[in-house]
């Protein structure tokens, strides 16, 4: 996730240095097919998590075929078009018990069946499907949509990391009437998993989302949100990024990211979902997050310290009800480091290899100690992780945009909270342009 993130932060600041003329982007608009595009990405993922306490590995390899359709709007004071998304993925392996929901001990990649085997498991189907729209009105430049969507916002981001999207159902209005102001306001009743093709699977029953960012001036932006998932938490995010030009190559950047969150008391009593990230023995139900990254760029090269914090009673949960991808902190790989009264350090690097003439290809590594965590009779347990990711882009020629990724997760723990593994995953994709 925090490679996803830094890759946010950098087009944020690029979209801030360019000068808008900010002309209402309805007024020039060339019609509902004249600026339609539709896509089809091909994805083929291969995952394999190497416990080795005893646990029995989990291995999957996956085809999945994602086609995305946006039309224009069409011409006038106000505009109306369509989005819609197919989504189709097909199991190549993967052994019952290896893939599914995250709470039947998978690793949320594949559809499962209803019930369970003669093992006790539920085993995974071949292929699954989904398919879902969203209609949409523009006046000046503010844009009003309703259906299934995958929204990006801290407080609710769906989680696209493994084979299929996840995706919500519900409204979301988002203005850009300002220069630099971009304000959002939505509520959505719906959840759909990244390996279910069920639009409510995710027991949603629904999350209001507000707030916005603002980019100050070309280096400095600043964004405030808030949520509510309806008998689980209310959340509050806040975020600083300063970056600091040092030379025609050469930056410094700073991203602050905060979380403050108020837990249902009744959701953090019954849900063991939730109990699996807190400390049963605490009393209370409020957390604080955060982390302040430093990032010093160098022509090919960008090294990275970060330090995150977790405070408060209990320790730092996503993903019921507000998406998979929304924990905007600077130390989410594998581990997130959020549990219980946690801190962590990381360090990091990273190279583009650009640099030395082999444009495409790019190199992250990173450690992440994790320490001081709360768990029953202790407050002293400790994680941490080893990662490395490696991917390449084809340039040009046929094959152009065809993308190869390796990620390695190397995870240990005192085997006081955790267990420990070793981790692949192992992407193809290929992107292609239909309309």
């Amino acid at each position: 996730m925090q490679v996803m993130k830094w890759s946010l932060i950098a087009a944020a600041v690029a979209a801030g240095s360019t000068q808008l003329a900010f002309a209402s982007a309805q007024s020039e608009s060339k019609g509902f097919v004249e600026d339609a595009s539709a896509n089809l990405l091909l994805r083929n993922t291969y995952w394999n998590r190497d416990y080795n306490k005893g646990t029995a590995d989990q291995k999957v390899w996956a085809q999945g075929f994602i086609g995305t359709f946006e039309s224009g709007f069409t011409q006038g004071t106000v505009g109306f078009g369509i989005d819609a998304f197919g989504l189709l993925g097909v199991k190549l392996d993967g052994g019952a018990g290896t893939a599914g929901d995250h709470n039947l001990g998978g690793i949320g990649m594949l559809n499962t069946e209803g019930t369970r085997n003669s093992k006790g498991v539920f085993p995974p189907k071949d292929e699954w499907s989904q398919a879902g729209a969203a209609v949409k009105a523009r006046v000046s430049n503010t844009v009003l949509k309703y259906g299934h969507q995958m929204p990006e916002l801290p407080v609710l981001a769906y989680d696209d990391s493994r084979l299929l999207p996840q995706s919500f159902t519900g409204t979301l209005l988002t203005s850009s009437e300002i220069e630099g102001l971009e304000l959002n306001v939505g509520r959505f009743t719906q959840d759909s998993p990244m390996w279910s093709p069920a639009s409510d699977e995710g027991d949603l029953k629904s999350i209001n989302v507000y707030g916005g960012s603002y980019q100050i001036t070309d280096d400095l932006s600043i964004a405030l949100y808030f949520s509510d998932v309806e008998d689980v938490y209310k959340k509050k995010y806040a975020n600083i990024n300063y970056n600091i030009p040092l030379g025609e190559d050469r930056a410094l950047n700073f991203d602050f990211n905060i979380y403050k969150t108020k837990y249902d008391e009744t959701k953090y009593d019954e849900d063991t979902t939730a109990n699996v990230f807190f400390d049963n023995d605490l009393e209370g139900d409020d957390n604080t997050i955060w982390s302040l990254a430093g990032k010093y760029s160098t022509g090919p090269h960008a090294f990275i310290l970060a330090y995150q914090q977790n405070s408060g009673d209990v320790g730092y949960a996503y993903d019921m009800g507000d998406g998979g991808s929304a924990i905007w902190v600077a130390n989410s790989y594998y581990s997130d480091f959020n549990n219980a009264d946690e801190k962590s350090v990381q360090a990091s690097y990273e190279l583009d290899f650009g640099g030395y003439g082999i444009p495409g290809l790019s190199w992250k590594t990173a450690y992440v100690y994790g320490y001081d965590i709360k768990v029953p009779n202790d407050s002293d347990a400790k994680e941490r992780e080893f990662f490395n990711q490696v991917k390449y882009t084809i340039q040009s020629g046929p094959a152009k945009d065809l993308s190869f990724k390796a990620r390695n997760s190397i995870y240990r723990t005192d085997n006081r909270f955790g267990t420990d593994l070793n981790e692949w995953r192992l992407f193809i994709e290929y992107p292609l342009e239909i309309l």
